[in-house]
């Protein structure tokens, strides 16, 4: 039988929900273009080492694939700071116009005697 008192959640708030996908864009982005950069490394490392040559292509893919995740791993944390860099600034703004309206009722209260 459900509570009738609801709980809130903190993990599946709007804001969480948000957070998340910002998290997931920025890994995307990031595990995208530390790939690139990985393919092009591993490019140039096959044209110009023997070494590199002479590695299995599991070995390969686990170079490929690490740099893949560091690099998500960085954008997604790089991106979740912004966003909750935003979400504060939104806040601040938020309680400052609410003090600066809350003054302004007074002002227009304090002339109106």
């Amino acid at each position: 039988m459900a509570s009738p008192i609801p709980h809130h959640d903190p993990l599946k708030s709007d804001e969480a929900n948000d957070a998340g996908w910002e998290a997931g864009k920025g890994g995307l982005v990031g595990a995208a273009k530390w790939g690139v950069g990985a393919a092009i490394l591993g490019g140039a490392a096959y044209f110009w080492s023997p070494v590199y040559r002479k590695t299995t292509v599991q070995f390969k893919v686990y170079v490929q694939m690490s740099a893949m995740v560091l690099g998500g791993m960085i954008a997604a944390d790089q991106r979740l700071r912004q966003y909750e860099a935003q979400v504060r600034a939104q806040r601040r703004w938020l309680r400052e116009k609410a003090k600066w309206d809350r003054y302004e009722q007074e002002v227009a209260q304090n002339n109106g005697k």
